[in-house]
């Protein structure tokens, strides 16, 4: 039988558990329909979630339509559970999303959709709660079109004209397929689903059973089953535990078979699979085997982790959502906190969104959650299973920190016989990033398993940063340097390194505190929107009116999480229980009131012993303690920054100040210069000759008195950062982006390359760049070479005019006025920055015109060469027509 993995998400109060129940309605699974509100829901069968009448706990229902076997993985909605409900779309095939016609698209609303574009699952829409009045269905499709996608299309009109032409409009394919036949195939329409081009809208009332029907058949209609290898893999996506106590991993069976007593790996461990459980509701049925497309929970496994790939499965990345609160766990009196810690390490296993850390500082169990829902649960389930009444502290912010310019960071571990230096590039990123690695340290300078041994370390932490000890964020962090010894280098040295480099370059830099913000749906009666908009100003948010019918007006909007977390309470009593508060994780930005939390946690960075922000360096057999400011003034390594800054700037000023010589000598000066030197004992002038203007130098034709000299390959040399310098426009765009300059220079000279037909070399100076080789590459149709260490593009270029001089015609473009002389004693030609522009604009300018003369000669049309009797025929055929 066909198998498809379908998950039903929704903003809390949409009537996703009520669509669920519809669905297993229809389908003949149950013969009554649940209801949230009756506690009596299929799904919802934990006590907790039927005493607060939200689904807490994804869970799955099997059931059949036609020929194919649905695996329904109903989501949590509310806000506080949405790690739950990413968990589950590593698994799914296509996704349902329910939005409330009553109340458009909401603020979580828009972070399901952002996390289902993240994780690529095709979409189909079901627009519930249809049946209420004043609802329009036409406004509803274009709020949808406009805060999700285009793409959403109203599938009540399949078939009409419209209907194709709007599918048209989202695909080639479906474009081109409309042209030629005036219909699109479903086939294509499927396609086009599967690939995230065309998002099924259905509209109806779960409720009533309105438009569910059809809302089905159109989901068997336009999904496609997928295609599984015949290896085996698969994705774990849950644990949980059975009323035995019994640990359950949940899995999505990606490829092959599994039976019972087989054994699973991920490469770390080894178990063998005891029980193979299909869930329905809270029933299952035990079978031997599954196969591909199977979602099943499995008994046996004790180390496997949600996330972790089988097979050839891989594993998945870290969830985009994250906690943003903690809480201390007070325990009762009498109750050891190392003996109760194991058993909340159970239910982190199954709830991975709350963290429990242990703070060995304070000694106390900690909990990170996204929302105080969550801590209610939690203080339920422990009770519940362990039979502890546990307290919960005030809940604090977790907040991150970042920084706002780029520094090197710089670590150095030496104690007697260990050794390791590590320079790294600490740079801003995007907010909402993240943590990023790389590398661009060179093999030469450091082999590549000390280099992957940083990266390693750097990735297998949480770094702290400086203002508040919070965990970084939004940067890049590349290893640029470091240094081994041949003999006393071990592992460790280099972890201690690496931390202590972030850390250094963390002091050095402009830290930013960032706190988390709430994306917010508040509808409240308009009388209350004044008293609203006051206390959204007073918690530093921002806010729009959405929309007012006359009677209630809803706003929306961003706040700090510290700031709104208990407004709902604030809301329920000054609008009587009228006013309705959604938050969804915005993520986080800048925070609102930093030196008060600064102040307020009171962290300081250099008594920090686990994270020290200094290094330990090694004299006469002894190691010693540098603090961070000082630790520059000890490393072994020259800094990659200054490296950086010495190529870019001191060898631009070097440019800058030869190019400003070309006021004070001309070429005739030179000329008098190489007669009076090289040639002073020849009674002649020199045998190299300057180059005439450039509307003579290549256009002209050259008239040969006399015997006709061999003609040689001719090559036009170019000092890269001379000529960028000694042009004003490029110039300007070096001092903000010197790469941009290169570029444009390189592009200008390979379009005059194909209009003098020379061959032309750009030389750039890398002689600072310690260990650098020549690089010689090509760009388009010119040659760009990059000097190798402790040797100058000057120095390049005499020595290919030199050794060069008699099998080419060279040609040397620079306004450095000491390598003019002595290029011009190679015998040379010399072209200056001011020339070869000159040439450049002219060549293209000759050109130019050469083009608009072709395009001026005159066309041969056909009226031309017919005869008179036929242009007669010609012309009494058109006007018969007219």
């Amino acid at each position: 039988m066909k198998k498809l993995v379908i998950g039903i998400l929704a903003h809390v109060d949409a009537g996703k558990t009520t669509l669920s129940e519809s669905l297993l309605y229809l389908s003949g699974k149950i013969r009554k329909i649940g209801r949230v509100d009756n506690k009596d829901a299929f799904l919802d069968n934990y006590e907790l979630e039927r005493a607060r009448g939200i689904t807490i706990f994804s869970k799955q229902a099997v059931f059949e339509i036609d020929d194919r076997q649905i695996f329904l993985l109903d989501t949590p909605g509310h806000v506080d559970f949405s790690a739950e409900m990413e968990r589950t779309l590593q698994v799914l095939d296509y996704a349902i999303l329910v939005i409330s016609a009553a109340d458009g698209v909401q603020g979580h609303t828009k972070t399901l959709w952002r996390l289902l574009n993240i994780y690529n699952i095709p979409v189909f829409l079901f627009i519930n709660k249809m049946d209420r009045e004043d609802v329009d269905k036409d406004k509803l499709i274009k709020e949808i079109k406009e805060q999700l996608d285009d793409g959403c299309i109203d599938f009540g009109k399949a078939g009409t004209g419209e209907f194709y032409e709007q599918l048209a409009m989202c695909d080639e394919k479906t474009m081109e397929a409309y042209l030629e036949d005036g219909k699109i195939e479903n086939s294509l329409i499927s396609k086009a689903v599967a690939k995230r081009k065309v998002f099924p809208c259905f509209f109806g009332s779960a409720l009533k059973l309105e438009g569910i029907q059809e809302f089905t058949k159109g989901i068997i209609k336009y999904s496609i089953i997928p295609n599984y290898p015949h290896e085996f893999g698969a994705k774990i996506f849950k644990i949980t535990r059975d009323g035995q106590g019994n640990r359950l991993t949940h899995m999505k069976l990606t490829g092959g078979k599994l039976k019972v007593r087989d054994v699973l790996t991920n490469g770390v461990w080894e178990e063998k699979v005891n029980q193979i459980r299909i869930y329905s509701g809270e029933k299952f049925e035990a079978v031997n085997e599954v196969e591909a497309g199977d979602v099943i929970a499995v008994t046996g496994l004790t180390k496997a982790r949600p996330g972790e790939g089988l097979g050839i499965e891989e594993a998945s990345t870290f969830p985009v959502l994250e906690p943003v609160l903690q809480y201390q766990i007070i325990l009762p009196n009498g109750c050891d906190p190392r003996a109760i810690l194991p058993k909340l390490r159970e239910i982190e296993e199954e709830q991975p969104e709350i963290q429990i850390v242990w703070d060995e500082h304070l000694q106390e169990i900690q909990a990170k959650v996204m929302g105080e829902v969550q801590i209610e649960i939690l203080q339920s389930l422990i009770k519940e299973r362990f039979d502890v009444d546990v307290a919960f502290g005030d809940g604090k912010i977790l907040y991150k920190e970042t920084i706002l310019n780029t520094v090197e960071g710089v670590g150095h571990f030496e104690p007697l016989r260990h050794y390791a230096e590590v320079h790294l590039l600490l740079e801003p990123g995007e907010r909402g990033s993240g943590l990023k690695f790389d590398t661009k340290c060179s093999e030469d300078m450091l082999s590549k398993n000390w280099q992957r041994l940083a990266l390693t370390h750097l990735k297998e932490k949480e770094h702290k940063g400086v203002l508040t000890g919070s965990p970084i964020t939004d940067m890049k962090i590349t290893l640029v340097s470091g240094k081994a010894h041949n003999k006393h280098t071990e592992g460790g040295d280099f972890r201690e390194a690496t931390y202590r480099a972030v850390r250094q370059g963390l002091k050095e830099a402009e830290s930013i505190l960032l706190e988390p913000y709430y994306d917010f749906y508040l509808e409240l009666p308009e009388k209350m929107v004044g008293r609203a908009m006051t206390d959204i100003e007073r918690m530093n948010g921002t806010f729009e009116i959405s929309r007012s019918n006359g009677s209630m007006t809803v706003l929306v909007g961003s706040a700090p999480v510290s700031t709104m977390r208990n407004y709902q309470k604030e809301v329920l009593a000054y609008t009587k229980g009228l006013g309705r508060l959604f938050c969804s994780l915005k993520g986080y930005d800048i925070c609102h009131n930093q030196e008060e939390v600064i102040q307020s946690i009171g962290y300081d960075s250099e008594k920090d012993a686990e994270n020290p922000t200094g290094s330990i360096f090694c004299q006469q057999g002894a190691g010693f303690f540098v603090e961070w400011y000082r630790v520059k003034e000890h490393m072994h390594l020259e800094s990659y920054l200054k490296k950086e800054t010495n190529l870019e700037t001191e060898t631009d000023e070097s440019k800058k100040t030869n190019y400003s010589e070309e006021k004070t000598i001309s070429l005739e000066e030179i000329d008098k210069i190489i007669n009076k030197t090289f040639y002073a004992n020849q009674g002649k002038k020199s045998g190299w000759k300057k180059r005439k203007a450039p509307t003579y130098s290549y256009y002209k034709t050259s008239n040969y008195v006399g015997k006709k000299e061999e003609k040689k390959d001719e090559y036009l040399l170019v000092d890269g950062y001379n000529i960028i310098f000694a042009w004003q426009e490029l110039k300007e765009l070096a001092d903000e982006n010197m790469d941009g300059a290169k570029t444009k220079l390189l592009d200008l000279l390979s379009n005059y390359q194909w209009i003098r037909r020379c061959e032309i070399i750009v030389v750039f100076d890398a002689y600072r760049v310690e260990g650098h080789r020549e690089e010689v590459m090509d760009y388009y149709n010119i040659r760009v070479v990059y000097t190798r260490e402790a040797q100058t593009a000057d120095e390049y270029i005499e020595k290919f005019a030199h050794d060069n001089k008699k099998k080419y015609d060279i040609t040397v473009a620079t306004s450095d006025s000491l390598q003019q002389i002595i290029v011009q004693g190679e015998g040379c030609a010399l072209l200056s920055a001011k020339e070869l522009k000159a040439e450049i604009i002219q060549a293209n300018k000759r050109m130019q015109e050469e083009y608009e003369e072709k395009k001026g000669i005159d066309r041969n049309y056909l009226m031309d060469s017919l005869s008179k009797k036929a242009k007669k025929q010609m012309e009494d055929m058109v006007k018969g027509e007219g």
